[in-house]
């Protein structure tokens, strides 16, 4: 299957025509793209715009590092964008919502929160709605997760991986870095590969060969303990795990002291 780029426009976002965001604290566009910040108390957050388009999910045969459970590769077109937090959610933002910090790793608080379920983002993202209304967050697709990740790129990362993650490598410590000390992908976006694990919303479930549109793999009371995808590789990981099409599994009530999210949020 030949390399296939991401469709990339960004004129076309929810800013072109000048209108203002109701829940943003700030919104603007830089060399990179539109942005928005959302705040709560003295903590802000920025999200950065992800335009829709297509993309090959999964990875080659031949990718180094490579697990079954990344193929096959296939086609995946996303028409919507959408708004994505452009780091990890932070133990100081997790702070500022809930009033507690669970994390048991990170040198301060501009480190990614972690030891937060699946269960637990879903209170969290419950806690913001209910503090900004409209908002309307959620965990991310785990195909707007790699869209994303790759930023229109094709192969395993979107740069050297010693520029772009923490990971057990040259870097190697015991816990987390604060957030956007690493190189950013072409979308605005830090720490996507690396630091923190992060969750997304799907069940975990094999791939298709053919194409999809705007997958997203749902789950019922009745599957509450099922596995749900965590992405991205962290800083406990060898560079095999730090890749755009990695993936595993963990049950939603489950914490891990590498294990993180970032927030999506789809506009009407």
């Amino acid at each position: 299957m030949p390399d296939m780029p991401a469709i990339i426009d960004q004129r076309q976002h929810p800013l072109a025509d000048g209108s203002a965001l109701a829940w943003a604290s700030a919104w603007g566009e830089d060399a990179v793209g539109p942005f928005v910040d959302i705040a709560f108390g003295e903590v802000t957050q920025r999200l950065r715009w992800i335009p829709p388009g297509a993309f090959l999910m999964g990875s080659p045969a031949d990718e180094e590092g490579r697990d079954s459970d990344e193929g096959p590769q296939h086609r995946v077109t996303l028409t919507r964008g959408f708004w994505m937090f452009d780091t990890p959610c932070t133990r100081d933002l997790w702070l500022a919502v809930m009033g507690n910090d669970p994390s048991r790793k990170g040198s301060d608080l501009a480190c990614p929160v972690d030891s937060v379920s699946w269960d637990d983002c879903q209170t969290f993202l419950a806690r913001i709605e209910a503090l900004s209304p409209g908002l309307a967050l959620a965990l991310p697709t785990e195909a707007q997760w790699e869209y994303a990740c790759r930023a229109g790129t094709t192969t395993a990362r979107y740069g050297n991986i010693g520029e772009i993650a923490w990971y057990d490598g040259d870097d190697a410590t015991d816990g987390s870095h604060p957030v956007a000390t690493k190189m950013a992908n072409a979308w605005g976006l830090h720490d996507t590969l690396g630091n923190v694990r992060e969750w997304c919303h799907d069940r975990f479930a094999d791939y298709s060969a053919g194409e999809a549109v705007n997958p997203r793999v749902e789950h019922s009371d009745a599957d509450g303990t099922a596995g749900r995808v965590v992405r991205g590789g962290s800083w406990v990981d060898y560079a095999r795990s730090v890749r755009a099409a990695f993936r595993n599994r963990s049950a939603p009530g489950c914490r891990y002291d590498d294990v993180g999210f970032r927030a999506v949020r789809v506009p009407d």
